[in-house]
């Protein structure tokens, strides 16, 4: 079954309005498959009938079921391995540098999904800087991944999808078929449901902040928006870790790329925001 254009036009529309992601045509068959369980637990025949009731009962809390559904994405344990170098390798050193009495850090980890990411960054640097204290600010737009987040419970799977045997190991024990991370780990998490397009959560200045494969979902001017925002809470020193497919040209000349391998890290430019 394909769902109808209408059906699409308003699914696309909706998630447009409330998170700034933009669904081209070509996606009909992601929206129907993300839907699809909601169209079963409402007991309809199909998307199209249970985007019709929507339309007609514009009930705001299913509406936000919708959006949760189709903005959920892909995580890992330590995705794409550079990023978790260069913070160790380089941006903590760089801090440590321009602030020797360095005693404390702040991240921001957006659009965190189920937690993968804000934990590796906090196994990251247990075992680069255990004396240092780290506040990590873990944050999406769905209530729904950040409920799993919290628990810090995975399944073998979700184990299995790039967290290396050590970190395993020392960070989890088993649970029956799901393993538990440790407390220690997920008490240097804070876990808040924001939007992007919104004031950036509490908690800033942050020393580093992780905004890594999420621009690409957003239209241009919605992208110079929420560099604009995260440049607004971000240490003049700090650093800014952008997805490895993502760029910067023609969007922002407020940054600059700081060579380190092949990471993509990013800090205030001082020559433009003098």
């Amino acid at each position: 079954m394909t769902i109808s254009a209408d059906t699409f036009t308003f699914v696309a529309d909706l998630v447009r309005r409330r998170s700034a992601i933009e669904l081209i045509v070509g996606k009909e068959y992601l929206v129907e498959c993300r839907l699809l369980p909601l169209v079963r637990l409402a007991g309809l025949d199909g998307v199209d009938e249970y985007v019709d009731t929507l339309r007609k009962v514009g009930h705001s809390a299913e509406c936000d079921r919708v959006v949760e559904a189709l903005t959920t994405n892909e995580t890992s344990w330590f995705r794409d391995v550079a990023p978790f170098r260069a913070l160790t390798g380089h941006v903590i050193p760089a801090l440590v540098a321009n602030r020797p009495a360095l005693a404390s850090v702040r991240v921001w980890s957006a659009a965190c999904s189920t937690g993968q990411e804000p934990y590796s960054i906090a196994m990251a640097l247990l075992d680069a800087v255990p004396d240092l204290d780290v506040t990590i600010t873990a944050t999406d737009i769905s209530q729904e991944v950040l409920t799993r987040a919290r628990a810090g419970r995975y399944s073998q799977l979700e184990m299995n999808r790039g967290l290396p045997a050590l970190d395993m190991a020392r960070y989890f024990t088993r649970a029956g078929t799901r393993w538990d991370l440790s407390e220690q780990v997920r008490s240097m998490v804070t876990f808040s449901q924001h939007n992007l397009l919104n004031v950036p959560p509490p908690g800033g200045p942050f020393d580093v902040i992780f905004l890594r494969n999420v621009l690409i979902y957003f239209d241009l001017e919605t992208r110079v928006k929420v560099l604009r925002s995260v440049r607004g809470v971000l240490a003049p020193d700090g650093f800014l870790m952008m997805g490895g497919v993502e760029s910067m040209v023609g969007v922002a000349d407020a940054w600059e790329r700081v060579p380190v391998g092949r990471g993509c890290v990013y800090r205030i430019n001082r020559t433009e925001a003098a």
